[in-house]
């Protein structure tokens, strides 16, 4: 019987490490395929997570109607001021950083009726325009609760007695007539203040007059009347104040104008 041939141990050695050799190239190509992936994975993500900030939006609010207010010495139709302060200078425009927020405009005037004393007239008109800001709210928002702390304030006005208050119609999107007597040496003055609102800016209107030296206190109601009257006109030029209304939409950021002082009684 013929000896199976015995195979040579070199040759056995040498199959075992050219298959260890094989091994080592493939394990290295899969490893770099593990490592290529999660590279593109992480890219990924970031991209994902900055196309998401991306697309969030800005907040946005109503845009304030009214951009501007007219000038405050102006509202007042001169036949006005002839009936309600009649022979009076040129109104004294009140002081404001920014007549474009605040403004306002008084009048005065002294009618001497000789030995039967005289008729004192005092007429003011202030306003206050608010812009939409997106931490507090659209300017005609905050122009409503302006008008609603107004008309609180002006009833509870130091010294006032028999406060009487009334709505107006046609004068702004909403307006309050409040009329009293205010006591004071001179004598007895009839104080009428109309706040109105349209849109993002508040009127107040004060109308107040006095029978000096003897002479006899007016009507209050017709000096109501007056101020109701010259109340919507003043609205009117608010509302007509040419270039200071806005289209609408949205605004991205404002502020709101600084508040304006309760309405003035009578001088002293």
């Amino acid at each position: 019987m013929q000896r199976r041939a015995q195979r040579d141990p070199s040759v056995k050695r040498l199959h075992r490490v050219l298959a260890g050799a094989a091994v080592v190239p493939a394990m290295l190509i899969v490893a770099g395929c593990s490592s290529d992936s999660g590279s593109d994975d992480g890219k990924d993500k970031a991209a994902d997570s900055s196309a998401s900030a991306s697309a969030s939006p800005s907040p946005t609010v109503r845009a304030a109607v009214y951009k501007d207010l007219p000038e405050a010495c102006d509202v007042l139709s001169k036949k006005t001021l002839d009936d309600l302060v009649p022979k009076a200078k040129s109104g004294k425009e009140s002081q404001s950083e920014d007549i474009s927020t605040r403004a306002g405009c008084s009048w005065d005037s002294l009618a001497n009726n000789g030995v039967d004393g005289s008729q004192f007239r005092w007429l003011s008109v202030s306003m206050l325009r608010f812009d939409s800001d997106t931490t507090r709210g659209a300017g005609d928002e905050l122009a409503e609760e302006y008008y609603t702390k107004q008309v609180g304030d002006v009833q509870a006005a130091e010294g006032a007695e028999d406060t009487k208050s009334e709505p107006v119609t046609d004068t702004g999107d909403e307006a309050t007539a409040v009329r009293y007597d205010l006591k004071k040496k001179e004598g007895t003055f009839k104080q009428q203040t109309v706040v109105a609102r349209v849109e993002n800016v508040v009127l107040t209107l004060d109308y107040n007059g006095a029978g000096l030296a003897g002479d006899k206190a007016p009507s209050a109601d017709d000096l109501m009347k007056d101020a109701k009257k010259a109340a919507k006109e003043a609205v009117k030029a608010v509302t007509g104040s040419g270039g200071g209304k806005s289209s609408g939409g949205d605004a991205e950021s404002g502020s709101p104008s600084k508040p304006a002082s309760s309405s003035a009684p009578a001088k002293d």
